[in-house]
């Protein structure tokens, strides 16, 4: 089975065009065009240019109230109005500049106020508070010396000081709350697709440890048969003289092995055209199944001797009498390859609140053995079985030859 890991892709934004442009391109990063502006973005525009004209226009019917203001100064501020207007197509590209900018050109000029207002608003929403909090500092800075430069006729001085400040602040807060909110939707965004990821990271891990579970079981099962197969198939080959009972026995135990091996294969098989592990199939082997495994290895034609010393042993759970099965299982399946003929000592003690102890040695083989392809794998999985279930696994060669594995299982 393969199966192909696939990063989330991006979500695509179905209704770009009611979104702010900045907003639309960080939800949407894959798009091909960028900083390319919307439907909202025209409308938005459209309004701010609108509402600086507006006010600009109040502002140079004020100048020709002004006393001493010569015409020609009236109309270089109606032109500074209209630069000022005609600016805020650049806005969101460049509002550090354009806001600086407007500071010396807002002090003599009462009709770009308007844009004023709108590149204030637009700092707030597109730049850190920094850039803000220098640009407005210095715009309420410079407000009395405003109002005392260009008095306004309808208010006292501090009122109009007053006033100017508190629209300046309003404007600064009103962009700031907006910056926010989007900021608030984008860490939405990043969350969404941080719990998406962490999601199929954590699928991919549940299958891959099924997948693990189910290998370290094909292995513990199938090495166990097949490695009876092989015995006794190479016994009747090196030996077709040998007596017809004996021949039989062999048949007969190949023949039972290779029928429980394609029995296993089908429930592993099954398992994984399912997608369901916990399935319900063939019984699991418990620690009482350790004497019928025992039996079948001595009728495959290995010494074997059990010592079971386990106070109430019908008091083991399943999944760890599963795991001491297997590991014995594995033990003699290594015996049977790594030394044969040897009789091999099968050890299991313990009891509830002492835990459950393993051993399973061999001595050493007579004459040589053959390499083995493969070997060490089997190890790595019982390990592996006893880490999880909480308990340790070693082996190791003993003193005047041989080979025992030891496991400790809690209770």
């Amino acid at each position: 089975m393969t199966e192909e890991s696939t990063t989330p892709a991006a979500p695509v934004i179905q209704k770009r065009w009611w979104l702010p442009s900045a907003v639309a391109d960080e939800l949407d990063p894959g798009a091909s065009r960028r900083s390319r502006r919307t439907a909202r973005d025209w409308a938005v525009d459209f309004c701010a240019f609108a509402l600086a004209a507006l006010i600009g226009f109040g502002g140079n019917r004020s100048v020709g109230h002004l006393p001493g203001v010569p015409d020609t100064w009236a109309v270089a501020d109606q032109a500074l109005g209209v630069l000022s207007c005609v600016a805020l197509w650049w806005r969101r590209r460049w509002p550090v500049a354009l806001a600086v900018a407007m500071i010396p050109i807002g002090l003599v000029s009462n009709t770009c106020g308007g844009a004023l207002v709108v590149l204030l608003f637009t700092l707030a929403v597109h730049r850190p508070f920094r850039y803000v909090a220098w640009v407005a500092g210095i715009q309420l800075a410079l407000t009395p010396l405003y109002d005392w430069l260009r008095p306004d006729p309808t208010m006292s001085y501090g009122a109009s000081v007053a006033f100017a400040s508190v629209v300046i602040l309003s404007i600064v807060g009103w962009g700031m709350f907006t910056r926010s909110k989007r900021q608030l939707v984008l860490s939405l965004r990043d969350r969404a697709r941080s719990a998406e990821t962490e999601a199929q990271l954590r699928a991919e891990q549940a299958q891959r440890l099924a997948r693990e579970a189910i290998a370290r079981e094909m292995h513990d099962v199938l090495a166990h048969r097949l490695t009876l197969l092989s015995v006794h198939a190479g016994a009747v080959e090196f030996r077709p003289d040998a007596p017809q009972a004996e021949i039989k026995r062999a048949a007969q135990v190949i023949r039972a092995s290779a029928h429980e091996a394609l029995q296993d294969l089908r429930e592993i098989i099954g398992v994984l055209r399912t997608g369901d592990a916990e399935e319900p199939g063939r019984p699991q082997p418990t620690l009482a199944a350790l004497d019928g495994l025992v039996a079948e290895a001595r009728a495959a034609g290995m010494e074997v001797v059990l010592a079971h010393e386990v106070a109430e042993p019908e008091r083991v759970s399943a999944s760890m009498g599963r795991t001491a099965y297997r590991i014995v299982q594995e033990a003699l399946t290594n015996a049977r390859k790594h030394a044969p003929g040897a009789p091999v000592t099968v050890r299991v003690v313990g009891g509830l609140g002492s835990g459950l102890a393993l051993s399973v040695r061999n001595p050493a083989p007579v004459g040589p053995v053959p390499h083995v392809p493969g070997s060490g794998q089997g190890l790595i999985g019982l390990k592996e079985r006893a880490l999880l279930a909480g308990g340790e696994l070693d082996g190791g060669p003993v003193p005047g030859g041989g080979f025992e594995l030891r496991a400790r299982l809690p209770w």
